[in-house]
């Protein structure tokens, strides 16, 4: 069932999209080669509890972390450790806020200075196929006309789609009606009205569509352990717009790696 937010669960929803990008600011500031991803967690984790929040993953069906870590091949849902950044590696960073009741949910894949050309080319094209998805995330279109906005784009270039997750709603649960898969059919799924707020998060992988869960029960890999990226937005739909409720602006401003459309 789909849970339609009201003007004022959205100014609440709003202010929590705020802190969550400030999180991610925070982040943002400490990835360069040589950091563990234990210590982001740390910040993470800190960070929100200071601006009255609490991290949506920690303890969510026993995931231990404030944030998914995940790193190259991992698609989503990876353990932060010891594991200490590479100047060739991605890194995927996705975290969520709970604050008055309510959710927020968003996630940046980052390259590290040393990332060859046709993996920055990946990462340019799955966060240009975000926004093509939420420019179909209007009312009276279909979730269809989102995920097949994502696919067609990002198959044009030989990339696999994830099939096994999927974007979701949110708002007073963390996951909530309609899923939003990145694959499907123009004018299919469930109609798009005013009210709505869902999370579009394209997961996509410079090889083949397949993944492997590991042993751990969480973390996702490709199965052919070539790259993926993932990104995502929350979005608010209205009558006659839709509006991005998360930011990556504290993201732009404070990582020091100007990667977006640069080749190498």
């Amino acid at each position: 069932m789909v849970y339609l937010k009201t003007e004022e669960e959205l100014a609440i929803i709003r202010e929590g999209s705020q802190i969550l990008g400030k999180v991610h600011g925070e982040v943002a500031r400490l990835i360069k080669p040589g950091i563990k991803t234990s210590k982001l967690d740390e910040v993470a984790e800190e960070f929100i509890r200071d601006h009255g929040g609490s991290p949506s993953f920690k303890n969510y069906n026993g995931f231990p972390a404030s944030l998914c870590i995940s790193v190259n091949d991992v698609v989503v849902h990876g353990f932060p450790g010891n594991y200490e950044l590479r100047e060739t590696d991605i890194i995927s960073i996705d975290c969520g806020v709970y604050y008055k009741g309510y959710h927020s949910d968003s996630a940046y894949t980052y390259p590290l200075v040393g990332v060859d050309a046709e993996t920055l080319l990946l990462l340019n094209r799955t966060y240009d196929s975000l926004f093509i998805g939420i420019a179909q995330a209007k009312a009276g279109n279909r979730i269809g006309d989102v995920s097949y906005a994502i696919q067609s784009y990002v198959e044009s270039f030989g990339y696999g789609v994830v099939r096994e997750l999927v974007g979701h709603g949110v708002g007073k649960r963390l996951h909530e009606d309609p899923e939003v898969p990145n694959y499907g059919r123009r004018g299919k799924g469930p109609k798009i009205v005013a009210g709505m707020v869902f999370a579009i998060e394209p997961m996509i992988n410079r090889g083949t569509k397949n993944v492997v869960q590991e042993r751990d029960g969480w973390t996702i890999r490709t199965s052919d352990r070539r790259p993926s990226a993932h990104f995502e937005h929350m979005v608010a739909v209205k009558e006659n717009e839709t509006e991005v409720l998360t930011t990556h602006k504290y993201i732009e401003e404070n990582y020091s790696y100007k990667w977006r459309n640069k080749s190498q």
